[in-house]
């Protein structure tokens, strides 16, 4: 099994595996993006150091390789500006999504389209047949990208989600084979794959937590 995944998301944006050398910008990333990820990410409220970020990315690189889930870095000319990934259940055949993305890098598409390319991978490579995303209910930003790839709101989990000293309500999106193509907002409708050749390898890798921001 070859430990590479790449994609060429058009515009200078592209998919990148979180290997070795995407801790340290995407450290200081977080650093610098504290405020906006904190509302939102439960981890954004522990400690956030070097060591702790290098270990971590070790351990996602170890379920990559085992195939459990795939951790992807969002980039823009070469350099990270947030994370994309899912956790898979390969027994079940199911996967759940998680994304972030700095808040400068907000409303330009980048992260609709690297959930879009990841959504293509594994349902191309691994036959995945259901795909969740879990997002806090007021977190209109990261609903509305799960609404634009044709997810369809399933359920709210009432107090599910901590954040910080409170919880917040949770909403559940499902999409799965029997969703309706000709939605407009469906992945194949929506972003179709650029580059064919662009997506390598196998594999996958925790995300940061269940609960995102885009």
């Amino acid at each position: 099994m070859t430990a590479l995944f790449t994609h060429d998301l058009g515009d200078g944006l592209g998919l990148a595996l979180r290997e070795e050398w995407t801790v340290e910008p995407l450290h200081q990333l977080i650093l610098e993006n504290l405020d906006h990820l904190r509302p939102w990410e439960p981890w954004a409220h522990g400690e956030q150091s070097v060591d702790g970020f290098r270990i971590y990315t070790r351990g996602a690189l170890t379920d990559w390789i085992e195939g459990r889930s795939l951790p992807a870095v969002i980039l823009q000319d070469g350099a990270p500006i947030g994370v994309a990934g899912a956790t898979i259940d390969a027994y079940l055949a199911t996967a759940q999504l998680g994304y972030w993305i700095a808040a400068r890098h907000q409303g330009r598409g980048a992260v609709t389209r690297a959930v879009a390319a990841i959504l293509d991978h594994l349902s191309t490579t691994r036959a995945i047949q259901r795909t969740e995303i879990r997002t806090a209910v007021r977190n209109r930003r990261s609903r509305a990208v799960a609404e634009r790839l044709g997810f369809t709101h399933e359920d709210t989990l009432r107090s599910a989600l901590p954040i910080g000293d409170h919880r917040d309500d949770l909403a559940v999106y499902g999409l799965s084979p029997g969703s309706d193509p000709s939605r407009p907002g469906h992945p194949s409708r929506q972003h179709p794959r650029r580059d064919p050749e662009a997506v390598q390898g196998t594999g996958r890798s925790v995300v940061d937590n269940t609960n995102y921001a885009s």
